[in-house]
């Protein structure tokens, strides 16, 4: 397994990141050493917060049924009883003006419905990660953007916003993507304000960690150079 750890401070040391990125694995049964989580959460992304937070552990669907949207991209079907609340949660989003009935069918899905998913702040990750998540300030994940561009993981997918959930399917489907967030992950994450996200395939991450460094010391000088060139060509 590739050595988290290091890649974590990599990129935390280049980049300066406030957060500390998720490691979030999608698995067909429950995995060996690691603990389940118990207790109750109102949606799937408040597991990322957990696990910012430095907790480890894995969930099976039942944990997820409390987020009819979020049991949606995560291709987890409700029990029965609980089956109208997605129906129900869709048609108060499209009454209220949120979303639009015809974008539905492009949120991205995981593909087949994971027995277990893995949370972990990517330094103590217990496995390899499908999808290491990142979140902060505009200027740090646009340096994160920028490394994940010249190792050659960036996607041609736009910005996604609602749900932010979908961020996770999208980015093993198609590489590095951005996400905006929405109204709900901000709440259940307490994530900032002035925060974006981005989320990059596991496998990749030590790619865009190699080229930390390299991006850092690049828009350092280029920041010596515009500066000059404000100064002299400002009138």
């Amino acid at each position: 397994m590739s050595d988290y750890r290091t890649i974590e401070r990599q990129l935390s040391e280049n980049l300066q990141l406030e957060n500390r990125p998720v490691a979030i694995t999608f698995r067909d049964a429950p995995p060996a050493g690691v603990s389940k989580f118990t207790g109750t959460e109102p949606s799937g992304c408040s597991f990322w917060r957990l696990a910012a937070g430095g907790r480890t552990f894995y969930t099976v669907p039942g944990d997820h049924y409390n987020c009819a949207i979020g049991s949606y991209t995560h291709n987890i079907s409700l029990p029965s009883e609980r089956a109208q609340e997605l129906e129900q949660t869709v048609n108060f989003m499209t009454s209220i003006g949120y979303i639009r009935m015809e974008e539905i069918p492009g949120i991205a899905r995981l593909p087949r419905t994971p027995a277990a998913i893995i949370y972990a702040p990517l330094a103590e990750t217990p496995v390899e990660p499908d999808v290491v998540l990142f979140w902060d300030s505009p200027a740090k994940i646009m340096l994160l953007q920028e490394a994940a561009i010249r190792a050659g993981v960036a996607s041609q997918t736009n910005v996604l916003a609602r749900p932010t959930c979908m961020a996770l399917p999208a980015a093993l489907s198609h590489g590095m993507v951005l996400s905006t967030g929405c109204i709900g992950n901000r709440i259940y994450t307490d994530i900032g304000d002035a925060e974006l996200y981005l989320a990059i395939p596991g496998k990749d991450t030590a790619r865009v960690a190699a080229e930390a460094q390299t991006i850092r010391t690049a828009n350092a000088q280029l920041s010596d150079y515009h500066r000059e060139r404000r100064q002299k060509l400002s009138k």
